[in-house]
């Protein structure tokens, strides 16, 4: 892959750069659901993986796996192990360039995750106020890229 492949967490504490990705999963075990507070966890493996700011905390999930993410945050970054480590493919700048290719650990899937494919949108009625709350947030989250300084310096 000859494209730069960058991400980091929420609050840009922690970012990183990886040379090229390995598999792209899902997993549905238990740890995953609670390690990113989700119906699942998505990972990639990532191949030639280079801190560029920061470092991420770690935690011993269990007795072979670590998971990293960011003590400022929260946001969980990677996923380490014997023979090799994993990012969280939300934490990437564009998310979009590790499709999962697989899903594993379904024993732990929780029962309505196959059927969240069918449930309705919001309403348009409801969709108007939402578009309103959205163009009222001011985010804080670090942009998707790399930012030579980051928070921002505070200007008045």
């Amino acid at each position: 892959m000859s494209r730069k492949i960058t991400g980091g967490c929420q609050c840009g504490a922690v970012r990183f750069r990886i040379a090229s990705f390995g598999r792209a999963s899902i997993c549905h075990c238990r740890m995953c659901q609670k390690a990113f507070g989700s119906f699942f966890g998505p990972l990639v493996t990532a191949k030639g993986l280079e801190w560029t700011r920061g470092k991420p905390a770690k935690f011993a999930s269990s007795n072979v796996v670590k998971r990293g993410f960011c003590k400022k945050c929260g946001t969980p970054l990677t996923y380490e192990y014997e023979s090799g480590i994993d990012v969280a493919i939300g934490a990437l700048d564009d998310p979009r360039l590790a499709p999962p290719a697989i899903q594993v650990n379904p024993a732990d899937m929780l029962p309505y995750f196959d059927r969240l494919h069918d449930l309705p949108f919001r309403p348009d009625g409801e969709t108007t106020a939402n578009e309103a709350f959205i163009a009222s947030v001011k985010s804080n989250q670090h942009p998707d890229h790399d930012t030579r300084v980051w928070p921002k310096e505070n200007r008045r």
